[in-house]
């Protein structure tokens, strides 16, 4: 299957450690090769880069390894594809607008009968049941509320969307409006909270390691949610089975 890669934080934070490991495994460490993608919100837009070749080939993704892009909340996704071809409309992550903000999501897992339930306001312009689950939730949102409702209203309504989704099948997801970075798990999604006092991290799939005490300050934090853990000399925590999760500012609500 896919992998996901989310970062939440609460001031602008270099990315590139992260997704170092996570393009890697688009075709070298692993067998995600079918594709990539990676949005960085500034405010309330987003900036998303999407490439259908494998990301540790990818010029792009190289660029983006070399290039210090700093943002609150990310979402990145390495695809093996199952449902939809090869495609850079098939690539994650996905956005729209509601409400007047940039909505963007990535998920990983397969959705049985997705795609017979009826759109209203969004259409998937690729031909994935990812896509179709992304306008499907988009679109039961902004039926149910004419405005961005309440941080607590919109939670709950998320999370009962999500939960009707993982009856379909595999439901790990990440998604976020610029504020909060949602992630919903039912099989398997890791996280870790960086704060001080910090220490010395070291990937899983590349010899690259760094002392995030002389990159940090003492009131920095940094919420990192993965698939599989991306570093191993961490400890990384599994997210609840059948939960919406919510990060804000680098630490689980």
């Amino acid at each position: 299957m896919c992998e996901l890669m989310g970062m939440s934080a609460n001031v602008p934070t270099d990315v590139r450690f992260s997704f170092a490991a996570l393009s890697k495994r688009g075709g070298a460490t692993g067998p995600h090769r079918d594709g990539w993608g990676i949005a960085f919100y500034e405010g309330r837009g987003a900036r998303a880069f999407h490439d259908p070749q494998p990301s540790a080939q990818s010029e792009i993704a190289r660029l983006l390894r070399d290039y210090p892009l700093k943002s609150e909340i990310v979402i990145a996704h390495v695809r093996r594809a199952n449902r939809g071809r090869v495609a850079l409309e098939n690539t994650h992550p996905f956005t729209r607008e509601l409400w007047g903000r940039a909505w963007t999501f990535a998920h990983n897992g397969q959705l049985k009968g997705v795609k017979k339930r009826p759109l209203d306001a969004y259409r998937p312009i690729g031909s994935t049941d990812s896509e179709h689950a992304f306008c499907w939730l988009l679109g039961r949102l902004r039926k149910r509320f004419k405005t961005m409702p309440s941080q607590a209203a919109l939670d709950r309504a998320l999370g009962a969307l999500c939960e009707d989704l993982s009856q379909l099948g595999v439901f790990n997801m990440l998604m976020s409006e610029g504020r909060t970075l949602f992630a919903f798990c039912n099989k398997k999604l890791f996280y870790i909270v960086r704060q001080a006092p910090f220490g010395v991290a070291t990937l899983v799939d590349e010899d690259l390691r760094v002392d995030f005490a002389a990159e940090t300050t003492p009131t920095d934090r940094v919420a990192v949610v993965a698939s599989n853990p991306l570093t191993r000399d961490e400890v990384w925590s599994e997210l609840p089975l059948g939960k919406l999760s919510a990060f804000r500012a680098g630490r689980l609500a």
